[in-house]
């Protein structure tokens, strides 16, 4: 079946807003225009990753499916969680100490998504519209637990799984309604709208969009429920919006990097620390944003070429078939000058 480049082109922009959401972070305390625009992005772009990613989860829920996938996400999860204790260590980051069932940093993708899949056994037996309001209730009542957090990546599974089962439930002819003309129009709206509300809004705790605390970490034990509520409302106007957007298109190149995405997400890491740690940028204008937003694009086209995919294979994928193809044409060249 030919693949649909929409699809990758949407994965391309969804990962490039997360290396580049995390390059800005530290500036948003003295700005309150990046604050706004780290904002703007954190209110979809993982709930919109999530979502594809519960698009493509239409496998079974077999023993061996489950073994599989385990191999997939639970080893690296493993493998790089060991890797980045090591390199917080070495340059000197305090949070290098984190339990191994302690995410490091964006880690916790790994874990979560892992637990999507085995809530998705039970969840896919229910019809749609109930299963998925049963995840928003839970994802609703789970910030009312006060000791829930970053520890098995609790909070974040069960706030953002939602997400996740209307993906599964998701037919591609659903997905593509998000193309039609007028939608693009109202988008426009919604997108504009949200970013001045952020703006002259009072100061809003990121910790809302992060998805990775209590009510009560957050301030706001009475209404947690209905400021979460509105939470889910806004990021799902806002994948639509931004969904509606992403060209359909194939880019050639540029549009097989959203294939990429999983080295993407697990190596960007490392350059990301080491810039905060030794505060390597500053922003003072909108020059320097314009270079930030380079610079993340630079990452996600060196983390998605070749040689990065050769050497990193083994750790993410638990195979060394680049590497292979790579010898291969080696002694192809040799042989044939």
């Amino acid at each position: 079946m030919k693949r649909n480049p929409f699809y990758d082109n949407a994965k391309l922009l969804f990962i490039f807003l997360v290396v580049f959401g995390h390059v800005i972070q530290p500036f948003t305390f003295d700005s309150k225009e990046v604050n706004t625009l780290y904002l703007w992005i954190y209110t979809f772009h993982m709930q919109a990753f999530i979502l594809l990613s519960g698009f493509f989860a239409k496998g079974s829920g077999s023993k061996d499916y489950i073994m599989k996938l385990a191999k997939k996400l639970l080893l690296p999860y493993l493998i790089f969680q060991s890797l980045f204790t090591v390199y917080f260590f070495l340059i000197g980051n305090d949070s290098w100490q984190a339990g191994i069932f302690y995410p490091h940093w964006s880690l916790w993708f790994l874990f979560s998504l892992f637990s999507w899949h085995i809530l998705l056994i039970f969840f896919k037996k229910i019809p749609a519209k109930y299963g998925i309001s049963l995840a928003v209730i839970i994802g609703l009542f789970v910030g009312y637990i006060g000791d829930i957090g970053h520890t098995f990546s609790l909070s974040r599974t069960f706030v953002f799984f939602p997400f996740f089962l209307a993906g599964y439930w998701l037919t591609e002819k659903q997905v593509m309604l998000v193309k039609r003309p007028a939608l693009k129009i109202v988008s426009i709206a919604v997108m504009v709208t949200l970013a001045i509300s952020l703006y002259y809004a009072p100061e809003i705790n990121s910790g809302w969009l992060l998805a990775s605390k209590s009510y009560i970490d957050l301030g706001m034990v009475e209404y947690g429920g209905l400021a979460r509520l509105l939470v889910y409302i806004t990021a799902a106007l806002m994948t639509v919006s931004v969904l509606a957007w992403v060209p359909k298109r194939d880019f050639g190149w540029v549009t097989k990097l959203g294939t990429r995405t999983i080295y993407v997400y697990l190596l960007h890491g490392f350059f990301i620390q080491f810039f905060r740690q030794y505060e390597m940028f500053a922003v003072n204008s909108i020059i320097d944003l314009l270079g930030l937003a380079v610079l993340s694009a630079l990452i996600v086209i060196l983390l998605s070429s070749r040689p990065v995919l050769r050497v990193s294979q083994p750790l993410i994928e638990g195979k060394i078939t680049l590497m292979k193809q790579a010898l291969s044409q080696h002694n192809r060249s040799q042989s044939n000058p």
